[in-house]
Order: structure tokens, then C-alpha cells, then sequence
């Protein structure tokens, strides 16, 4: 049945292994959440007796196959509606990402249907993240965060992270956005055409580049 809370839970594990292989432990599902760790515990341990989660007591957390296919539609739903409030009603990136976390559990399959076919069946959100396709399937090009990308590295900004609006808004103004080609001076900084641009030392973990 559909439950706003188990889809956080899923969208929640899934997002935390698209652009890095460690699983998430519950320590971090808590601290993700802002929920303490007894009733993650609690939660955890439904979503395993419904299928949705692989789990051993104090080990981390993995999706199962019908716990990534239930992420990935959520994560489909606020990723298109991202995009929706971008393209169509000129939000920034930095301003989306609450709105469609009330969204997603509001509009119909028709309506997110309708969504994705004005809007092209884009492939990835203002903020480079995949959008699945209703299959769940996602295409990722290989890729290096830009805090350990080493000196000299050239790519284009693959995506940046949606968790502050702050150092969006920071960023943007350097006039970095998805879609930038760039080159690796150190984590803090990028050559963009014949520009020095300097970024907040936290672009460093919220910034990723085509390897």
C-alpha cells in the first residue's frame, strides 16, 4: 500500500548509493531522516518483513529488487517534478527540491505521465541526479567526485547536490550548472575556459564529473 513514510525509507537508501558503493548503515538512515535510531530500527525492521530491504541486525541496509523498484518510482516522480517546476514554472534549483517532496504524493500516474511527455522524457533533473524510466532503469556515465579528482582533471559537472540551497545558490553564481566543462585546479577550484573560478570549500563532497 502506498505509505508516504516507507517511500522516504526507500528513497532515502537508494539516494545514498547512486553516486558512491557503501551502504547505509542505520546510524546514518537516522541521521538522514532526523529520526532516532530506535525507531529506524523499528521501521527497518517492517520493511524487511515486507520484502523491501535486506538487513542483518547492527549491518547495513541494501534495497531488494521490489524495494528498488518502489524507490526508483518515487525517486521518478520527485526527480520529473523537479524538472516540471524548472522548465515550466521558472523555479531555481535551489528552490524545487521541498516543493516536490509534497508534490510526489499528490500528482497521479496520469498526471506525472503527462509531466514526462510535455517535457521530453528527460533523462536527469536540474541538478544532474537520473531520472528513472517507469521501468526503474537509469542511465549513469562514470564519474569522480571533485574532491578527489586529481589535479589537471578535465570533465563536465555530471551533477551537484541538492542538500543545500546555500551552496546551490553559490555555485550557480560562480557559473558552474550542469552541464559545465571544467578543469581541476584543487577541490576548491575550477578553470572554466580561460576563468579561475573558486567554489565554497563544501563543493568539494557536493560536485561530480565525468571520469
Amino acid at each position: 500500500m502506498p505509505s508516504p513514510a516507507i517511500d522516504d525509507y526507500l528513497k532515502t537508501i537508494y539516494h545514498h548509493t547512486e553516486w558512491q558503493d557503501d551502504r547505509i548503515t542505520p546510524s546514518q538512515l537516522a541521521g538522514e531522516l532526523g529520526l532516532a535510531p530506535s525507531s529506524v530500527t523499528e521501521m527497518v525492521q517492517k520493511l524487511a518483513a515486507q520484502g523491501l530491504v535486506a538487513h542483518r541486525p547492527y549491518g547495513p541496509i541494501g534495497l531488494t529488487d521490489e524495494g528498488e523498484l518502489r524507490a526508483a518510482a518515487i525517486i521518478r516522480r520527485h526527480r520529473l517534478i523537479e524538472t516540471w517546476l524548472v522548465r515550466e514554472f521558472g523555479y531555481g534549483w535551489d528552490e524545487v527540491h521541498d516543493e516536490a517532496e509534497v508534490l510526489e504524493h499528490a500528482v497521479s500516474d496520469r498526471l506525472l505521465e503527462g509531466i514526462d511527455e510535455r517535457l521530453g522524457r528527460p533523462t536527469h533533473d536540474p541538478h544532474g541526479d537520473a531520472i528513472p524510466d517507469a521501468a526503474g532503469r537509469v542511465h549513469r556515465e562514470p564519474f569522480v567526485l571533485l574532491g578527489a579528482a586529481a589535479t589537471g582533471h578535465s570533465g563536465r559537472v555530471l551533477r551537484v547536490s541538492d542538500r543545500d540551497p546555500e551552496l546551490l545558490r553559490s555555485i550557480e553564481s560562480a557559473g558552474v550548472a550542469v552541464g559545465t566543462i571544467a578543469t581541476v585546479q584543487d577541490a576548491a577550484t575550477l578553470r572554466i575556459g580561460e576563468a579561475m573560478v573558486a567554489l565554497p570549500d563544501a563543493a568539494a563532497t557536493a560536485v561530480w564529473l565525468s571520469a
